[in-house]
């Protein structure tokens, strides 16, 4: 079993009797490559790759702020702060795992919030067709399963899951499914306070 999560909704993540939280991981999935159908399919091919990029914004308990993505290999740390780390950059979305984010849940009396999010990198914004999927998977309890099931906007951003301290015992989990123009806008909508300048990988 797993659970779904619609928008809006909020739930706690269990722990697993008493020990901490483990290692919670983030995977986002999609849909690299959507077939086109019909006769205009046979004259052009199929369109262009998409290639989504996880990433998240965190906020420790001592106030040091930050991202965590590919984009300009802030790839983090699970051994030290952040405490979340990625596993990598899937350019193609060929990789069966997708991308995946990881957050030492035992040291969550040091994270204050963490905000999920993915965007284009690459190929037009059509989140209809990446059919993106994204699932939290930690030790002893089911998974929590975010539906990208929004789909009318040309924005290139989106803000998948937000994740906060719950009396540093556990994480809530909120799914949010809001598009942004960018990091910049993203920020500006959850109140982060962080200077962005152009990236690249």
């Amino acid at each position: 079993m797993a659970i779904s999560l619609s928008k809006g909704q909020k739930i706690n993540l269990q722990k697993s009797g008493n020990s901490g939280l483990g290692e919670i991981l983030v995977n986002l999935n999609w849909n690299a490559r959507p077939k086109k159908t019909g006769f205009f399919a046979s004259l052009f091919g199929n369109n262009p790759a998409i290639d989504l990029d996880l990433g998240c914004l965190y906020e420790l308990k001592n106030g040091k702020k930050g991202t965590v993505q590919a984009l300009g290999n802030s790839f983090g740390s699970l051994s030290r702060p952040p405490y979340i780390s990625l596993d990598g950059d899937d350019r193609t979305g060929a990789n069966v795992s997708g991308e995946n984010l990881r957050i030492d849940g035992n040291q969550i009396a040091q994270i204050k919030r963490v905000l999920v999010y993915t965007f284009i990198y690459e190929g037009v914004a059509n989140w209809h067709e990446a059919d993106a999927v994204v699932t939290i998977k930690y030790p002893g309890a089911e998974d929590v399963i975010v539906k990208m099931d929004e789909f009318n906007s040309n924005k290139r951003m989106c803000a998948l899951v937000l994740l906060e301290n719950v009396s540093d015992s556990t994480f809530s989990v909120q799914k949010l499914i809001q598009f942004f123009s960018g990091h910049s806008a993203m920020d500006g909508a959850f109140n982060w306070g962080l200077k962005w300048v152009p990236g690249r990988k």
